[in-house]
């Protein structure tokens, strides 16, 4: 852990409590969350390990507002999930920065334009404002003279950092991310969290993180380890197998 900050006085990023999921009915049912409780503070950064298939990115599908709740209370930046109708999940997923494995990019687009995508959603910016936060960010990445390509012609890591610098462009209030550095180097992987990590302290925005990269634990300031749809706190920087 990098930093001892103190967070307990403001109103959570996330809050979760007894938080259950599962898949299927009848006999094909599988339970892939189990009892979850978890806080998340603004500015805090959370890493979440654990084997495949355990269930961490069903649970950061829920935090980002993208299924339905089946059971417990999850409260995300002050939204109650289970009372949210369609518009107020919606509304919520705006200010959620959300960077998941796929990359997600429009392939129409250049790298400028896809990063535009997310400085758009902020409230009064010019067209040349958005532009400009939207170099600013790939700048930040590393991506400063790929402005022009389109994501065939760039790299896994290379779409990978597009879709981050994306996801800061609209300066979120929560990020979720999934396996961001798989696609990188170990400088460039670490890099890009530190900037997570800065965005956090700066602009006070929770980060929950999922990751198999040994080599970027030490800059959270919570390590999570979850087996079989249970969550375990860890202060302890140590990869479980898998």
């Amino acid at each position: 852990m990098s930093v001892a900050l103190n967070f307990d006085s403001a109103p959570a990023a996330v809050s979760i409590d007894t938080l259950s999921h599962s898949f299927g009915q009848g006999s094909m049912r599988r339970q892939v969350l189990e009892n979850i409780s978890l806080r998340i503070n603004p500015g805090e950064v959370v890493l979440l390990t654990g084997p495949s298939g355990c269930g961490k990115t069903t649970l950061l599908t829920l935090v980002g507002a993208l299924r339905s709740l089946q059971h417990g209370e999850l409260q995300v930046l002050g939204v109650p999930l289970a009372q949210a109708g369609r518009g107020d999940r919606r509304r919520l997923r705006q200010r959620i920065g959300m960077i998941f494995q796929g990359h997600n990019l429009l392939r129409c687009l250049t790298a400028e334009q896809n990063v535009q995508m997310g400085a758009d959603l902020l409230p009064g910016l010019s067209y040349a404002q958005r532009r400009g936060q939207a170099r600013e960010w790939l700048r930040a990445v590393g991506l400063g003279d790929q402005l022009s390509k389109v994501p065939h012609d760039l790299s896994g890591g290379q779409k990978q950092r597009v879709a981050i610098a994306r996801a800061l462009a609209a300066h979120p209030r929560l990020l979720l991310a999934d396996e961001p550095t798989a696609a990188l180097d170990g400088r460039t992987g670490r890099e890009i969290v530190e900037l997570l990590q800065r965005l956090a302290r700066e602009q006070g925005c929770g980060v929950l993180m999922v990751t198999h990269d040994p080599r970027i634990l030490d800059l959270a300031d919570r390590l999570l380890a979850m087996e079989d749809g249970r969550l375990i706190e860890n202060r302890v920087a140590s990869m479980p197998a898998g």
